[in-house]
């Protein structure tokens, strides 16, 4: 075991990061590489998925090559991903159809709101355990398939893209299983991003035939879909390949399950918040799929091998990262870190509150057509006190969740494990344990998305035995918890509460 050890390719909204972890859960190898964000429309978002696979080739060569590592030294490979993020590819080629649509992207409002209007989307919610949202993957590959340049991609026989994929002739996945795909050859998912696309019935496990005639996927293009660390792995890579050696892909999961996994939430009750470019709260709920009330997602947490799936409840938060990065955008900082010093030079925000919903807001609102909202601002608001209205603003939404969650499982939520960029940000961390009126707790390998995979990925092939194990090697860095009254805590979180309302249902088609 001290010579070996598990990479993860941890491909995110922003970039993909190659991590090596040794038997302790310790990072011995860590690269990145940023990737290209695409705005064609207002509310659209895409990834190029050939610059995501080049950079993902890149950052493992350059990761390993870093920590002095060969190729061989890997036991198994474990992959993280952004989900609902969805690619189409031909099959034999290897060429994506379109740039990937992103999990932000909100070109497909309109057709959530015909199924609204249709009254689908309770139907649509037992099976998946999904609110219907253009979030999710199942409107993007219908637009890919209805909307993507027919001429361009007709076959030799005039076949075009829905006929093309009715035939076989294309893939269809997130972008783990584009990047399993070009490691392996394999067409496969794991069973969490599979919950994510909308087409997958939580409770059967298997996609949904109704659904899939709804959306109009052919079922040819559907991945196979396995458990998120899988004895049989997902195929293995090729020696001739990029790699230059034989290593079992073993593990897979979206990124904020591989969170919960990263974060040892094994047991019923265990939840994380994750704060990445958006942030996800997601509770471990057993082997019951529970059913919210409260806007909350039921979805699976993982699955072993020859295992249970676990499920989980989750509160999906858009813009947390992404409203720390608008204020770098638009000048208020030159730099991210810059926040927590602003944020610490006024007392308060002097009444101002800032409402991030810049592709509408997630749970528990489910709008999106909510949009960014400034509110409370006089002739003497300054910077600082926008600063520190955008940071309170992740605290609030992260309320949101808990509350919400707490309604739905009938228990009240204890220390809260975070995780994700913004969590080294101590003062952020405090606003967060002020907020919620409850303790929270920060591990000391703070990128537990890729921790998770690589457990995932270790658990599949031996490198790891059980869980304790895992649970041994998880430390606290710090714990946060409230200093201000409960009182001054709640006044803040109801007026919070007047912000959201003045930024729902704000966008219109032109």
């Amino acid at each position: 075991m001290a010579d070996t050890y598990i990479g993860v390719i941890d491909q995110g909204t922003t970039g993909t990061r190659f991590m090596v972890f040794d038997h302790g859960g310790r990072v011995v190898a860590n690269a990145y590489e940023d990737h290209e964000q695409r705005y064609p429309e207002p509310g659209w978002v895409e990834h190029d998925p050939m610059e995501i696979w080049r950079n993902a080739t890149h950052a493992v060569d350059r990761g390993l090559r870093t920590a002095s590592l060969d190729p061989g030294d890997l036991r198994a490979l474990g992959i993280a991903n952004q989900r609902e993020t969805t690619v189409v590819w031909d099959a034999e080629t290897g060429d994506p159809v379109h740039n990937a649509i992103v999990w932000q992207d909100r070109r497909t409002t309109d057709r959530v709101e015909r199924l609204e209007a249709e009254d689908k989307v309770e139907w649509i919610r037992e099976k998946t355990g999904l609110e219907a949202d253009a979030y999710f993957s199942a409107t993007k590959v219908e637009w890919i398939l209805d909307n993507a340049d027919p001429l361009e991609f007709r076959d030799a026989r005039g076949q075009n893209l829905r006929e093309r994929a009715e035939s076989g002739e294309l893939r269809f996945g997130t972008i783990d299983s584009w990047l399993i795909y070009n490691l392996t050859g394999e067409h496969v998912t794991d069973v969490t991003n599979a919950s994510r696309t909308m087409l997958y019935d939580v409770r059967d496990l298997a996609w949904d035939h109704e659904l899939l005639e709804e959306f109009s996927v052919p079922e040819a293009m559907l991945p196979e879909v396995r458990p998120s660390s899988d004895e049989e792995t997902y195929g293995t890579t090729d020696a001739d390949g990029f790699l230059g050696a034989e290593v079992p892909v073993a593990g897979a999961l979206g990124d904020q399950q591989a969170a919960l996994f990263g974060q040892t939430c094994f047991d019923p009750g265990d939840a994380k918040n994750t704060y990445g470019t958006g942030s996800f709260l997601l509770m471990n709920t057993g082997t019951e799929a529970v059913d919210s009330d409260h806007g909350l997602l039921t979805t699976v947490g993982f699955q072993r091998s020859g295992e249970p799936v676990q499920y989980a409840l989750e509160g999906s938060i858009f813009a947390t990262g992404a409203a720390i990065q608008w204020l770098e955008d638009v000048g208020f900082v030159d730099d991210p870190t810059e926040t927590a010093e602003l944020a610490r030079s006024v007392d308060s925000t002097d009444g101002v509150y800032v409402v991030p919903a810049f592709t509408g807001l997630g749970a528990p609102h489910w709008d999106g057509r909510a949009r960014g909202t400034i509110v409370g601002m006089t002739r003497g608001t300054r910077r600082e006190h926008v600063v520190r209205a955008t940071l309170e603003s992740i605290a609030y939404q992260t309320r949101d969740v808990v509350e919400a969650m707490e309604a739905d499982a009938g228990v009240e939520m204890g220390r809260l494990r975070v995780d994700g960029g913004a969590v080294k940000n101590d003062f952020l961390c405090q606003l967060q344990a002020d907020a919620l009126q409850s303790g929270i707790v920060r591990p000391r390998v703070d990128e537990t998305t890729a921790l998770g995979a690589a457990y995932a990925a270790g658990l599949a092939v031996g490198y790891w035995d059980t869980l304790d194990e895992l649970r041994a090697n998880w430390q606290v860095d710090r714990e946060f918890d409230p200093a201000v009254p409960a009182a001054n805590a709640d006044a803040r979180y109801d007026r919070w509460g007047d912000a959201v309302e003045r930024s729902l249902d704000w966008a219109r088609e032109e």
